[in-house]
């Protein structure tokens, strides 16, 4: 009889924490994504073909929510502040998770006050030239960056970018020193050097990939320790002797970072799942993009590591927002 009775007890337990995780998840509550960056952008598009998808896999409406600006900050330290009930999530960024709070005093703590559901999608920079500068090969330009340093100037999209940190990476395996042009969004530095007024441009591959094609620039070499699938021709700069070279965007999925357990948990399900679907995974590798899909915990180590390479770099090249 004990036996039986203990038994039903835990059979009744699962059924109340079942039914506490079904009625925690917010399926009767408006929903919406935040996105640090205009709508349009590679982030944007991504969020809102995860979105359509999660929506309609739960029957549910999702709203994606740009709040532009300060590289996406402004977004990161909206959703730090709101409702930990699972019914906001924000497209977190490398910038803003892992570079920002080494440069600057951010209202938020990446791994206190945001909270990690999933890996999203990553991808490398590329690192394009327009063909006046006169290089065809990445060799050439490092030989170019070593001769005559103010000809092999890099743009980035901002003081703290990716783009930017993928550049002083370089300046420390290659021991050049590539001048920085600080601009104030990729949209800006893409038609400066495709105007031949800036040599260089760590850019994002959803960005480049048409001028590249139309011959408008030269890509030289990308920036992860692979070669993307849509640019099977152009050389890692790990290839090119620089082993462990490695400098990747990358967009997740955090929520505010009290959201209880049972409600991360089964958001990263739901995520995971669309990440792995293969119809988005096309749709996404159309965009330049390669899913991400981790376990929570498995996001929350890639991001202290990210965080801990980038604060070494921005130490080591006594990066300042100034």
């Amino acid at each position: 009889m004990k036996f039986v009775r203990k038994a039903l007890l835990a059979a009744c337990t699962l059924l109340v924490s079942g039914a506490v995780v079904a009625q925690e998840f917010p399926e009767d509550k408006p929903i919406s994504i935040v996105v640090g960056f205009v709508a349009g952008g590679a982030a944007d598009s991504a969020t809102r073909l995860i979105a359509n998808k999660l929506a309609e896999n739960l029957g549910l409406s999702i709203a994606v929510l740009n709040k532009a600006g300060a590289g996406g900050n402004i977004a990161h330290q909206y959703v730090s502040t709101q409702p930990a009930d699972g019914t906001t999530l924000l497209l977190g960024s490398v910038g803003p998770l892992t570079i920002a709070p080494h440069l600057t005093k951010v209202a938020y703590d990446p791994f206190v006050d945001l909270a990690p559901v999933s890996g999203g999608v990553h991808f490398p920079n590329v690192l394009v030239v327009h063909p006046g500068v006169g290089v065809k090969t990445f060799k050439e330009f490092m030989q170019l960056a070593k001769d005559h340093p103010e000809r092999a100037e890099y743009a980035s999209s901002g003081v703290g970018s990716a783009s930017h940190l993928a550049g002083e990476l370089l300046n420390m395996y290659a021991n050049v020193e590539m001048v920085h042009v600080p601009y104030k969004g990729g949209a800006q530095a893409m038609q400066d050097l495709v105007g031949e007024r800036i040599a260089s441009y760590f850019s994002a591959p959803p960005t480049a990939l048409p001028y590249i094609r139309s011959n408008k620039l030269v890509a030289l070499a990308t920036t992860g320790l692979t070669r993307p699938g849509y640019m099977p021709d152009i050389p890692t700069v790990a290839e090119e002797g620089y082993e462990g070279f490695e400098a990747l965007n990358w967009y997740s999925f955090m929520a505010p970072g009290k959201t209880p357990e049972p409600i991360l948990e089964r958001w990263n399900q739901e995520i995971v799942k669309v990440l792995n679907d293969p119809a988005v995974k096309k749709q996404l590798d159309d965009l330049g993009l390669t899913p991400h899909p981790t376990t929570r915990q498995e996001f929350r180590e890639f991001m202290k590591s990210e965080s801990e390479k980038w604060s070494k770099i921005i130490k080591e090249r006594n990066i300042t927002m100034n």
